[in-house]
């Protein structure tokens, strides 16, 4: 069947973006490129009230290369906008025409609000928010868009002149930057947000930020954690960590700040006045977390142009997690209902175990996944299939997993067959103890309930555990000859054993 390519360009104060996909259907899509180029529309715009002519030649050269890839990738409908830069420069639409040219297509500058619509839409998309009050944001180089919403429902938008770039112009001048410029920076956008917000803001749950500075930010807090994860998309980063990293890049001079972990030498000039908005933001809020969203604008318009040329679901209601394991189960092939049963089996141990050992209502999420999704690793082929699947699960993006989620999940998977745990084992030993814990705990679930179903054939309807000193029963309900069940549950019983310090009997009714 031949797919709709589409081409969303996003034309910002800082970089031009380019995000090919091809619509797969029911507002599903697959992405085949993802370009950026960095140009500085915003390059002395505060001041001079115009885009210079090095930055429009800058970007003229860019979009005329995306034509060609475009051309290239046989695209056949292309989604173009300008914003903030081209929007407030007094020769922004004399921009926008030579640009439009370049491109082959007609380009729209779209106001704040919709920046703020799509900011809104890309988040919904990517983030399980349901019952829960939250917050957007989208630092661009010009402006900034805040969304506040509960569950699916938007409650107000703003648009704010506080872009990385014009702030950086504005406020901080020199090279380490002075103390003073960061107070005076500060002061703005605090009188900013209250002009927007003249209602008293209720508790905000979670800030939810896109754009450069929010996937600098994640990238830099993963760095400061040691974590070892494929994506910064989904990454939560603490205000404590929002204020130490921005008194650590505040005392750098550029040079200092562009050898920074996790930092983009091309973000250096202009990262400590995005990471202040960050700090004020989540400091007037009130909110202790932001969650970083990679996707963003760009995705909100891929959305909105899938649903123009009725390739879209408008007014479905979001994914859930359940249905992102769904998903990535049937296109991998997986024997759902062997991996129905053991994700049963596997949830029946789990609480019967969830009280005496303290597990929680978030292991449980992990372990159903990793039980559905255990052997989708036969994708690719039988032998050494768990380690495929701790592959193929690590690079998935799994809606409503945080990257550590979806690493335990992947990992919990990984050990359900062959060897256990061992010190060689790199992506275990990278772990933080108490996950470590969680993956042995779990795993060991896992394993004994694949077990358990040795024939896939479902025979063992239910599990009950019987407490006993360091002796856990298992009783096994059935109705006929469970055997070679009860055989290959004893031959992986072993990692279950270890992880909770007790021996394994079975007993059948």
């Amino acid at each position: 069947m031949k797919r709709t390519r589409i081409a969303v360009i996003d034309i910002g104060t800082n970089s031009i973006r380019c995000l090919i996909a091809e619509a797969c259907g029911e507002g599903k899509f697959r992405i085949l490129d993802d370009e950026k180029a960095t140009v500085r529309l915003g390059e002395g715009l505060a001041t001079t009230g115009m885009i210079s002519d090095a930055a429009a030649e800058r970007a003229v050269e860019v979009i005329e290369r995306f034509r060609k890839l475009l051309n290239g990738l046989k695209v056949q409908a292309v989604e173009a906008v300008a914003t903030s830069a081209v929007r407030t420069a007094d020769n922004g639409r004399h921009l926008v025409a030579r640009l439009s040219e370049a491109l082959g297509h007609e380009i729209s500058v779209i106001s704040g609000e919709e920046e703020a619509e799509l900011t809104a839409a890309s988040a919904i998309s990517n983030f399980d928010m349901n019952g829960k009050r939250y917050a957007m944001v989208d630092i661009g180089g010009g402006s900034v868009e805040i969304v506040t919403a509960c569950g699916n429902h938007v409650e107000e938008f703003h648009s704010l002149d506080l872009g990385a770039v014009v702030m950086t112009d504005l406020f901080l001048k020199s090279d380490p930057i002075n103390e003073q410029e960061v107070r005076k920076l500060r002061r703005h956008i605090r009188g900013s947000f209250k002009r927007a917000f003249t209602d008293r803001i209720t508790a905000i749950d979670t800030l939810i930020g896109s754009g450069g500075t929010l996937t600098a930010l994640g990238c830099m807090a993963m760095q400061m954690r040691n974590d070892n994860y494929v994506s910064v998309h989904g990454y939560e980063v603490l205000r404590s960590e929002v204020v130490h990293l921005l008194a650590m890049l505040s005392r750098k001079d550029l040079k200092g700040r562009r050898t920074v972990p996790g930092l983009n030498q091309d973000r250096a000039d202009i990262i400590v006045a995005g990471v202040v908005v960050v700090d004020e933001l989540m400091r007037f809020l009130g909110t202790n977390r932001v969650v970083v969203n990679e996707r963003g604008i760009r995705e909100g318009l891929l959305l909105k142009a899938l649903k123009k040329l009725g390739l879209g679901t408008a007014g479905s209601t979001p994914p859930t997690w359940r249905d992102a394991v769904g998903e990535l189960a049937r296109s991998c092939q997986v024997d759902e209902p062997h991996a129905a049963h053991v994700a049963a089996l596997a949830l029946a141990m789990f609480d019967a175990l969830a009280v005496p050992f303290r597990l929680t209502e978030s292991e449980r999420k992990l372990l159903e996944a990793a039980a559905m999704l255990h052997d989708c690793g036969y994708f690719i082929s039988y032998g050494s299939h768990h380690k495929h699947s701790y592959h193929l699960i690590r690079h998935a993006e799994l809606f409503g997993f945080s990257p550590r989620e979806r690493e335990l999940v992947a990992q919990i998977a990984r050990y359900h067959r062959k060897s256990l745990p061992k010190r060689k084992h790199a992506p275990f030993q990278k772990l933080k103890e108490s996950d470590q814990i969680t993956v042995t705990r779990l795993g060991g679930i896992l394993r004994l309930a694949d077990g358990l179903d040795r024939r896939r054939s479902a025979l063992i309807r239910d599990v009950s555990c019987l407490f006993g000193g360091t002796t856990i029963t298992m009783e096994l309900s059935a109705a006929e000859d469970i055997s070679v069940e009860i055989f290959g549950a004893n031959a992986k019983k072993d990692l279950f054993e270890k992880a909770f310090g007790s021996t394994v009997v079975f007993a059948t009714s």
